[in-house]
């Protein structure tokens, strides 16, 4: 509920439980995309330094649910000199306590030569 207060975001599914289990027919409410995204952020920002991603695309697989423990995790794909930049590619994946896969992404940053 905090995140929905803080992004202006009160979508039933993610803040209303009656609405989302006796209407919506959901298990129970569940995380805001975009909350599971700034994690996953940052988790990168963690990794490659603030400032340095240069593209971060995001596609949402499952819901996250109340009581989710989350990891995230980035694999260098390739390292790459573009414009006089060393950058590097990364495959990203956020899975739940089971393994269950909920977000995939791609990210590019800049690091040092």
């Amino acid at each position: 509920m905090t995140y929905a207060g803080a992004s202006g975001g009160y979508n039933p599914p993610h803040s209303d439980e009656p609405y989302s289990t006796q209407i919506a027919g959901y298990p129970s409410v569940f995380a805001h995309g975009m909350l599971t995204m700034g994690l996953t952020g940052k988790m990168l920002t963690n990794y490659v330094g603030d400032g340095r991603l240069t593209k971060f695309g995001v596609r949402f697989t499952n819901q996250v649910w109340p009581g989710d423990t989350l990891g995230a995790t980035a694999t260098v794909t390739e390292v790459k000199g573009e414009n006089g930049q060393k950058l590097v590619e990364l495959d990203v994946a956020t899975v739940n306590q089971d393994g269950k896969g909920v977000v995939r992404a791609y990210a590019e940053a800049r690091i040092d030569p």
